[in-house]
C-alpha cells in the first residue's frame, strides 16, 4: 500500500475522533474542522519524511491527537497575539443531538451539557486537553501520555485535577441556581 492509500485510510479511521477533541477543546464546529485539516496536513507532511519502518511503528491515534494538540495550542498562541470574535463555547453545546425523550429531560440535557462545556472551558488547557482525551475521545492514559508527551503518572494527575475542577465548577453552579430558584 502506497503512503496515499494509507493516509487516506488514517483519515477515515481517525477523523471523527480529531474532530471530536478539537471540538471539545474550541467549543467551535468550525474551528475544528479547520484546525482539523491543520492536524492531518501536518501529518501528512510528516509521514512523507518518514521511513517505512517509522511509519509501521507508529500508534497512530495517540501521534494524531498529539499534533492536534499542538495545532490547537499554535492557534490559541496565535489569537491571543490577534483576538478574533468567534463562536463560543456556549454556544456549541445548544446544537449538539440529544436522544433523551420528551421536552422536560431535553431541557434538562441541554442545561447539564451547557454547565458541562461552560466548566470544561473554563480549565486550564494541559488539564481541559487530558480531561477531554481520556473521557470524550477514550484513549488510555498511555496514549494521553504519548499524545502529551509527558508520563503516564503526569496525565493521571491532570485528569485527576482537571475532574476535581470539573466538579467543583459544576457544584458552584448548581448552588448559584438553587440560591436564584430560592
Amino acid at each position: 500500500m502506497d503512503l496515499d492509500d494509507g493516509f487516506v485510510e488514517l483519515v477515515r479511521v481517525h477523523g471523527s475522533a480529531i474532530r471530536t477533541y478539537l471540538l471539545r477543546l474550541t467549543g467551535s464546529p468550525a474551528e475544528a474542522d479547520d484546525l482539523g485539516q491543520d492536524t492531518f496536513l501536518r501529518a501528512y507532511v510528516a509521514l512523507r519524511q518518514f521511513s517505512p519502518s517509522r511509519r509501521r511503528s507508529l500508534r497512530p491515534r495517540a501521534w494524531l491527537m498529539s499534533i492536534a494538540t499542538n495545532v490547537w495550542r499554535n492557534d490559541l498562541r496565535s489569537k491571543s497575539r490577534r483576538p478574533v470574535s468567534a463562536g463560543r463555547v456556549e454556544e456549541a453545546g445548544l446544537g449538539w443531538p440529544d436522544d433523551q425523550p420528551g421536552p422536560e429531560e431535553r431541557a434538562t440535557a441541554t442545561v447539564d451539557r451547557k454547565a458541562l462545556v461552560d466548566a470544561l472551558a473554563t480549565l486550564p488547557e494541559r488539564y481541559r486537553a487530558a480531561v477531554i482525551m481520556r473521557h470524550v475521545i477514550g484513549l488510555s492514559y498511555a496514549e494521553v501520555a504519548e499524545a502529551q508527551q509527558c508520563a503516564v503518572g503526569t496525565v493521571k494527575a491532570q485528569v485527576s485535577r482537571g475532574l476535581a475542577k470539573l466538579r467543583e465548577a459544576l457544584e458552584t453552579e448548581e448552588s448559584m441556581l438553587k440560591e436564584v430558584m430560592t
